[in-house]
């Protein structure tokens, strides 16, 4: 009775995952549309794009018109209304082309279009960073589903244990602190499934954040593509095309071209200067004198050039060159902590995903050692020779090591793929993601930085990322199948037969 009713609570583990199972490329691909983090960077490129029209602006010429009205109010003595006409209004028009700036202009479009560059190594960096923790709640939440299924086993399993010792107790077979110790087991086996399941409930509210949706079933992954030679080879490719040290090593760059716009503030500038005017006294030139003033109103225009030559700023171009000097330096220490950082993840990432790959082999050679082990306890106590203990501890030795598989497999696949993003070879061109085009950062670059006019604008803002807040809270219940080296059912009938004891 009791073995029929375990194995139907065995089988309750294995739900048959539905077709319609979430793969981890679509786990991929909401993040990717719907990120916020993703798409806050993407807005951030935008907005260093303009910088490139901006600093182009200071090159290109300037037009402006400047007007006014004026009347006198008061009129001194010996006052002349042909000197000083009572009302006046005026408009004038002014256009200003820049010839030589001192290399400012040049050096400020070159700073700005390699810190595009940057921002776009950095949007590169996100996706990487993005797919990262993707994969890993991804991971997350199969381990936890996996480890709350294997409790709850164990639960059942302890518990068919407690009621046969209670049996073999009232027949004599056991001593009170046989049940004891079963109850104590059982007890401990209950907690650590409640822990297993708050951990699967927060592993699936995670997934929840970053892909914007809820987990559901999820599919086995995919194999991660791509194996380097070894740890060097990976850091040397890391090294080459991590997105990260690339976006710190051209933001670097950049900096070389600030300086040379701190300098040019210590150089002339020179421009050719267009001028029209019209003028009007409004009838009040020469009123009341007599004297005919002709016109009251005309049009003017002018020609020429302005030099504009620094002698002294009080020390503001000296103090303009230390600082962009001073942040060449930062950069320049900013790339070799990025390169440190490039370095010791790949070789961590490595590390782990070699290591893992070897427990994964003892995991499973532990595995199926525990459950002989299991079995043999179980036989040996039938005719006296284990106590009711060692079945506990066989027991607890089985879950562990299933838990070791479990935990060794996910922390494997995060590795490699981690492994992968810090090689560069994370990002949404590389994992060929499907729905749609994906985005694209010289689109909007090749839409403004030749932009001349003042009136342009785009349209106003709106959300882009989904929001979680109607997403319902998550439980922790088993949706996946365990392993078939995981679901280990194991004859129970020998509980219940009375030790052989001379």
């Amino acid at each position: 009775m009791r073995r029929t009713q375990l194995l139907a609570g065995s089988a309750l583990l294995l739900i048959a995952a539905p077709v319609s199972a979430e793969t981890l490329k679509d786990a991929l691909l909401k993040a990717y549309n719907t990120n916020p983090t993703l798409t806050a960077e993407r807005a951030n490129v935008r907005a260093i794009d303009e910088n490139v029209p901006i600093a182009r602006a200071d090159g290109r010429p300037a037009l402006n018109l400047t007007g006014g009205y004026s009347e006198a109010l008061l009129q001194g003595p010996g006052t002349n209304s042909i000197n000083s006409p009572d009302r006046r209004t005026n408009a004038d028009t002014q256009l200003t082309v820049p010839i030589f700036t001192g290399g400012a202009v040049r050096n400020s479009i070159r700073a700005a279009e390699t810190r595009v560059d940057a921002g776009r190594f950095g949007l590169r960096g996100a996706e990487s960073d993005l797919f990262t923790a993707v994969v890993g709640a991804y991971m997350d939440v199969i381990r936890d589903e996996a480890i709350v299924g294997l409790n709850t086993q164990n639960v059942r399993v302890l518990d068919v244990n407690l009621q046969a010792s209670n049996d073999r107790f009232q027949v004599g077979d056991l001593t009170r602190t046989d049940v004891a110790q079963s109850q104590a087991r059982l007890a401990l086996a209950r907690a650590q499934l409640q822990t297993a399941q708050a951990r699967l409930i927060s592993s699936r509210e995670n997934y929840i954040r970053l892909v914007g949706d809820e987990p559901g079933v999820l599919d086995t992954p995919p194999p991660v593509p791509g194996t380097p030679a070894g740890v060097d080879q990976a850091v040397e490719v890391a090294l080459q095309d991590n997105p990260s040290l690339l976006a710190a090593q051209r933001s670097r760059d950049a900096t070389a071209f600030d300086i040379n716009v701190a300098r040019a503030s210590r150089s002339p500038r020179v421009g050719v200067v267009l001028g029209a005017g019209y003028f009007n006294y409004l009838g009040s030139l020469g009123a009341g004198s007599g004297v005919d003033v002709g016109s009251q109103s005309g049009t003017t225009g002018t020609a020429g050039l302005s030099l504009t030559l620094p002698l002294f700023q009080g020390g503001r171009p000296a103090a303009q060159i230390r600082q962009a000097q001073a942040r060449r330096s930062q950069s320049i220490e900013q790339v070799t902590e990025a390169e440190r950082a490039v370095v010791a993840n790949t070789r961590a990432a490595y590390a782990v995903w070699k290591s893992s790959e070897q427990v994964i082999a003892s995991a499973e050679t532990a595995v199926s050692a525990n459950r002989l082990s299991l079995e043999g306890v179980r036989a040996e106590n039938s005719v006296g020779n284990r106590t009711i203990l060692d079945i506990l501890n066989a027991e607890q030795e089985l879950l562990n090591s299933q838990v070791t598989l479990v935990t060794a497999r996910r922390d494997s696949y995060v590795a490699r793929f981690a492994l992968q993003a810090a090689m560069g070879r994370a990002e949404a061109d590389d994992l060929g993601l499907e729905g749609g085009a994906l985005y694209n950062p010289v689109t909007n670059y090749d839409r403004v930085k030749n932009r001349w006019s003042d009136r342009g604008r785009d349209v106003d803002p709106q959300p882009v990322a989904t929001r979680t807040n109607e997403s319902k809270p998550q439980g922790s219940e088993v949706t996946r199948p365990l392993d078939p080296i995981l679901d280990t059912p194991v004859d129970r009938d020998a509980v219940n037969a009375p030790s052989k004891r001379p």
